[in-house]
């Protein structure tokens, strides 16, 4: 079952709020309103297609200050800033931090009905990588340390005569562990694997 698509809104005007939770329901958009970032992060999020309608100048904070918290987290859905008082400078900084969109109050309805409606089809292509990762993430922490060592050669193109070298064991005891590499994968073969290492970026950390 597909999970519904979903839009938060964080704005400290309970007018704003309103509004934008009633348009986009008429919309049949779930939508969910917060007054401030700590409200809004302290919410659990679905693990579905989202999106972000968000206030440049809160309360508490900064709409850009919410954004380095939510990536901070490993959360980069899409976010639509929204401000009262736009600059070319404010749009840039949103656009260049990863801002979907970047729209000045008051805004047409239809316009930010079809940027909504972007974001969320945008996120919801990203959730599906988010949720391969994930799936392939869980594949590798089955892997035992030794293992680990033998995909990191695997994926080198070392043979199993050189990572018994490598590691210095056994080359029937090397064709061993690469057997049980590729099972805990589910990988057919070595491309299949060097993608999956490329996805978790295993080197980086």
């Amino acid at each position: 079952m597909k999970a519904t698509p979903r839009v938060y809104v964080v704005d400290d005007d309970a007018a704003i709020r309103t509004a934008l939770q009633r348009l986009l329901n008429s919309e049949d958009i779930v939508c969910g309103v917060f007054d401030s970032a700590e409200a809004f992060l302290a919410q659990p999020l679905d693990e579905a297609p989202t999106g972000l309608l968000l206030d440049v100048n809160l309360a508490q904070g900064t709409g850009f200050d919410l954004q380095d918290e939510l990536h901070s987290r490993g959360l980069h859905f899409p976010i639509i800033f929204m401000t009262g008082y736009g600059t070319i400078a404010m749009s840039v900084k949103a656009i260049k931090a990863g801002a979907h969109e970047f729209l000045t109050k008051p805004f047409e309805p239809e316009q930010l009905v079809d940027r909504v409606r972007e974001a969320l089809a945008a996120d919801a292509v990203n959730l599906s990588e988010r949720c391969l990762t994930s799936t392939v993430r869980q594949r590798f922490n089955q892997l035992t340390p030794r293992e680990r060592q033998v995909m990191g050669l695997l994926v080198t193109g070392k043979m199993n005569k050189q990572i018994a070298v490598e590691l210095d064991t056994s080359e029937v005891t090397a064709k061993v562990h690469k057997k049980h590499v590729m099972t805990k994968m589910s990988a057919h073969n070595v491309i299949e694997l060097l993608k999956m290492y490329e996805r978790l970026d295993v080197r980086a950390q």
